[in-house]
């Protein structure tokens, strides 16, 4: 059944979204996505002390100095230690697909209260109004993608990134798509499917700017993340990633969307869609930090970008007109959940959580793409049986409801995109133009 896509309705594309990290671009670390080094900065030339005849000195420049030390501090930063996989991030994943899942299953009205029988709020009394943040998860992916994708996208050639992306995002949402399309067509489930040309359209990932009925109600953020990757495709990967070139993309996108919003024009605003920008913007201004160390510029762009982004998310999500209804939020609270997402990020690029370096989070961060585009849909179906038909009390079909999920998302993951996408990876990265 396809959602009516709403502000509220905030599922993650990134989630993981889409997906939000490119566990085919090795350990995330620094050191892993490229030389650490400024190549806006340009060689310090020796010539003049190998010139045969003496040259007149030259006054210091003092804009290629800063440049020259802060590549040295990146290169001792990066090259000094061995590369490390934040797991941290990965943990940091599943918490805002696990979020996004809370919002669903008791954050919301809409369809799952026909799964529960009764509202949400009335199976949790106290969690759903906390329940109702979760959807704020959305968010907190889009700052985690803004980092991973600047990371992976360093040193690459075009045709890399693209064949990463597309491997990385389209083997289990096709299994997603198919699958929640065939349960919704079984006679005994309470959801309409959409219509088989409907489907056939949601494979392309496309269906929102086309304005067909969604198979998944989460691929709006999909959609969201598309835009993105093709931004930074264009301005910064196709004529090569600079520390130079990732700031004024970050400086230009965050003038561009101001100038949409302040324009009202549809087409500026599906291109640099100002509403979700800022979080993206500010995940690539985090990543500066974890490249090159602290910097003014980086720190700027982090702080510009969760000013704005606060304000989009307590525009979509705030409801100050009736303080009763369900999907109210405080204006406070939405600001320390984003808040929080830009904190966390902060704090794993800069180092301060390599303490968790558990390793079962790397299993954890692999699972949360696939568990974001399955659990929405499928949820409702497996909360009616736990709950309506086993009559499982709401906190038990709630838990097994989760783990439910993140054991097909497993399955997906072992034996989808462990086996499809190193394929479809070779295949383009091979194909000839």
């Amino acid at each position: 059944m396809s959602a009516p896509p709403t502000p509220d309705a905030g599922p993650i594309s990134h989630a993981d979204a889409g997906p939000i990290s490119d566990p085919d671009a090795g350990p995330i670390s620094g050191s892993d996505a490229g030389p650490i080094s400024d190549p806006d900065a340009g060689p310090i030339s020796n010539a003049a002390a190998t010139a045969p005849t003496p040259t007149p000195p030259r006054a210091p420049d003092m804009a290629l100095e800063r440049s020259a030390e802060r590549t040295a501090k990146a290169a001792a930063r990066g090259g000094g230690r061995p590369q490390v996989r934040l797991r941290a991030l990965d943990g940091l994943r599943l918490l805002a697909a696990l979020m996004v899942a809370a919002y669903h299953y008791g954050g919301r009205d809409g369809e799952i209260t026909r799964a529960w029988g009764s509202s949400p709020r009335a199976q949790f009394p106290t969690l759903s109004s906390y329940f109702a943040y979760g959807c704020l998860g959305v968010q907190i992916f889009f700052v985690i993608s803004g980092f991973v994708i600047c990371m992976s996208g360093w040193g690459r050639p075009l045709r890399s990134f693209f064949a990463s992306r597309v491997s990385r995002l389209y083997p289990a949402y096709w299994v997603a798509i198919i699958l929640v399309t065939g349960v919704f067509a079984l006679p005994w489930v309470a959801y309409k499917a959409v219509s088989p040309s409907d489907a056939l359209v949601n494979l392309t990932m496309l269906q929102q700017p086309l304005g067909v009925d969604r198979v998944l109600g989460v691929c709006w953020t999909l959609w969201a993340e598309l835009r993105f990757y093709a931004l930074f495709a264009l301005f910064v990967v196709l004529p090569g990633a600079t520390r130079h070139r990732v700031v004024l993309f970050c400086a230009v996108w965050t003038l561009g969307s101001a100038f949409a919003e302040a324009s009202g024009l549809p087409l500026l605003n599906v291109v640099l869609m100002p509403e979700y920008s800022s979080y993206f913007i500010g995940g690539m201004g985090i990543y500066l930090l974890h490249r090159f160390g602290h910097d003014a510029l980086a720190w700027g762009i982090i702080g510009i970008s969760f000013l704005i982004g606060q304000h989009y998310a307590i525009r979509e999500l705030w409801h100050p007109a009736n303080i009763d209804a369900f999907s109210y939020r405080s204006a406070t609270g939405i600001i320390a959940v984003v808040a929080f997402g830009y904190v966390a990020v902060t704090l794993i690029a800069l180092g301060k959580l390599n303490w968790a370096n558990w390793r079962w989070l790397t299993v954890a961060g692999a699972l949360t793409y696939p568990f974001y585009l399955v659990h929405e849909h499928l949820g409702w179906v497996v909360v009616w049986v736990l709950h309506q038909k086993l009559g499982i009390p709401s906190y038990g079909t709630f838990a097994l409801t989760v783990l439910v999920m993140l054991g097909l998302a497993w399955l997906l993951y072992r034996f989808i995109e462990q086996r499809f996408t190193p394929m479809i990876k070779r295949s383009l990265s091979t194909a000839r133009l």
